[in-house]
């Protein structure tokens, strides 16, 4: 018998839209203004500074929802927005700078919805606001570190071509090459020149060889130096799990970076601002640290603080910079202390293996490097940093080893963590400093939300009327897939951990209702034109939907793959319209296929019809 629905699939819709509903539900609970507090590198969140956090907003007279300690953060819901910048600003000043106090805004879906993975739609920031970020990155260092690479580059070729040089000083526009000769000065020219053609050599008095970088080769270091950190920036972000990040170039050394659908984020600003690395030196046993401690430090070694076990004397001489670190995770050891293994590039990895050979039962410090700026400027007005070097770790070299290899003697798994965390998102090439922070409110936001609401609900309304007008019951029908269609939409973006709705993806939106709406008219319109041939109402229905659905799936495969090439190339707003674009077209063909006419079945399948009310 014609249009008849089993009940199998009957099922199968009820679940999808049942999950759809359900994981579109937490949209409905709204949010909580709230303040979270997490550790600095030497600090701990614990149950002891929950109780010091109560107190502190008892003694200030601030009322708390709620004070919950999860994930080595404490998450302080409050009443209203003025309340929660009370709140931030006692507590900035009550626990000091070891902790950082960030507003935000915590959703207030029930536990029991929690515990399902539901979680409410992500804003982007023209809807809800954020933290934006102007970031300048420190030129000097990264041609510091360009040519510091190149002195090494230049000792190792020398030596490898047996030129005998005296010493290589790094100098603040190049590098001098020091001989013993002249004979041997032009024949280390010849050589390098030819060898290092981005270089520009020139010959000083007293048989010193000067070389320095060409304008290309600076123009090239300094782009170099932006675009990477932009990249490794990007890959910090993605794995603090903040959704469509935007961050661009600004200007010849500054990076713009905004992180939506947040008033403050704690842990963003300390990965993003603390420009970290490691290096691996050797240990200098050959000479004794107290003779170092009291000024006589040897040359080619210098004095090193070890966290919490005083001074240590190392060899200048790096065996492995974080640049050539790709992986990075913490873990814990045989014996249960935290550990980070650690992965290397192959040349990092031949390094490594080098020296490991020659060094079995010699110890290996661990250098942790953090880059502050000292709030002064250069002549040029570029900011000034400072590098902060610690031990964090020395252990005696057991055995040989390559680009596989693990770090430990880490004073806490939640150091561990945040360590694989910096050193897996990358080294960055130049130090960074964040020379702006601005809270973008959400007031501007709500104003977009509610003219984007209005401009759904006025478009969808006005669809509702002219269907049921129109088309009599069946556009009723294709009223109930319709509603259902955003529904599903809410749903699906909710459950996709990376969607953020946008304001041009509240256009996807808009344009969807359309879409959706359309499909039925195409079908409609058929099932008309086939009892105006002469069809029965049953086999109307049946000739309709097969004859459309070629037609409908033809030209939402297209609009499909317009969506597809928008994701691919585009960012920030543009992924957003492309993001709820697709989703719209899943959703739309389903219910406008599928469970209109499992509808349309259940309501005129299998009955005598004699017409229909369309």
């Amino acid at each position: 018998m014609l249009n008849q629905t089993p009940l199998w699939k009957y099922i199968i819709i009820a679940v999808v839209i049942g999950l759809c509903t359900l994981y579109a539900s937490p949209n409905l609970y709204g949010e909580d203004h709230a303040v979270q507090i997490s550790a600095g590198r030497n600090a701990v969140v614990d149950e002891q500074l929950v109780e010091k956090v109560s107190a502190d907003l008892a003694a200030a007279s601030i009322e708390s929802k709620s004070i919950v300690l999860e994930n080595e953060q404490i998450l302080v819901r409050l009443l209203d927005a003025d309340t929660q910048l009370r709140a931030r600003e006692s507590l900035e000043k009550s626990l000091g700078e070891n902790y950082y106090v960030a507003m935000n805004l915590a959703p207030d879906t029930p536990e029991w919805l929690s515990a399902l993975g539901g979680e409410p739609m992500k804003l982007g920031l023209d809807l809800r606001g954020g933290v934006h970020f102007l970031m300048e990155v420190d030129m000097n260092s990264a041609l510091e570190k360009t040519l510091k690479d190149s002195d090494n580059d230049f000792r190792t070729a020398l030596r490898e071509e047996d030129i005998r040089y005296r010493t290589i000083k790094q100098v603040e526009n190049g590098l001098e090459i020091y001989f013993r000769d002249q004979d041997t000065l032009d024949k280390a020219e010849f050589f390098l020149k030819n060898r290092n053609r981005d270089f520009v050599f020139s010959e000083k008095s007293d048989l010193v060889l000067f070389a320095t970088m060409s304008e290309q080769k600076l123009l090239e270091t300094r782009d170099y130096a932006v675009k990477q950190n932009i990249t490794i920036i990007r890959n910090r972000v993605n794995q603090l799990g903040v959704a469509e990040p935007v961050v661009q170039k600004q200007g010849p050394d500054r990076i713009v970076v905004q992180l939506p659908g947040i008033q403050d984020t704690a842990k963003a600003k300390e990965i993003l601002n603390a420009t970290a690395t490691l290096e691996y030196r050797e240990v200098d046993i050959e000479h004794d640290v107290s003779d170092a401690i009291a000024g006589r430090v040897p040359p080619g070694s210098e004095l090193l603080n070890y966290e919490g076990r005083g001074p240590q004397l190392l060899k200048k001489a790096i065996i492995v910079e974080g640049s050539h670190i790709i992986d990075a995770t913490s873990g814990v050891d045989q014996n249960g202390m935290p550990k980070v293994s650690i992965k290397l590039d192959s040349q990092g990895g031949a390094k490594m293996l080098a020296f490991t050979k020659r060094a079995v039962g010699k110890p290996m410090a661990v250098v942790f490097i953090e880059y502050k700026a000292t709030g002064e400027r250069d002549a040029a007005g570029k900011l000034i940093f400072e590098a902060k070097r610690t031990v964090i770790s020395v252990a005696t070299i057991n055995g040989v080893f390559g680009n596989q290899f693990e770090t430990t003697g880490l004073d806490s798994p939640k150091e561990a963590q945040n360590l694989a965390l910096l050193l897996r998102a990358g080294a960055l090439i130049a130090p960074i400093q964040i020379i702006e922070e601005r809270t973008v409110g959400p007031s501007l936001g709500k104003e977009n939300i509610k003219l984007g609401k209005e401009a759904i609900i006025a478009g969808f309304m006005l669809v509702l009327v002219f269907m049921v007008i129109y088309y009599k019951k069946f556009g009723f029908v294709a009223n109930i897939a319709l509603s259902l269609n955003l529904v599903m939409m809410v749903g699906i973006m909710s459950m996709i951990p990376g969607a953020t709705l946008t304001l041009p993806g509240m256009a996807g939106i808009v344009l969807t209702v359309g879409m959706a709406v359309d499909a039925n008219v195409l079908i409609f319109e058929r099932i008309r034109e086939e009892v105006a041939d002469g069809r029965s109402p049953q086999q109307a229905i049946h000739f309709g939907y097969d004859s459309a659905f070629s037609t409908i799936l033809d030209a939402n495969i297209t609009t499909f793959i317009a969506g597809l090439i928008l994701f691919a190339v585009g960012t920030g707003p543009i992924k957003g319209f492309s993001i709820t674009l697709m989703i719209g077209i899943a959703t739309s063909m389903f219910t406008a296929i599928v469970v209109t006419r499992a509808i349309v079945n259940a309501w005129w399948g299998g009955k005598r019809l004699t017409k229909l009310s369309i």
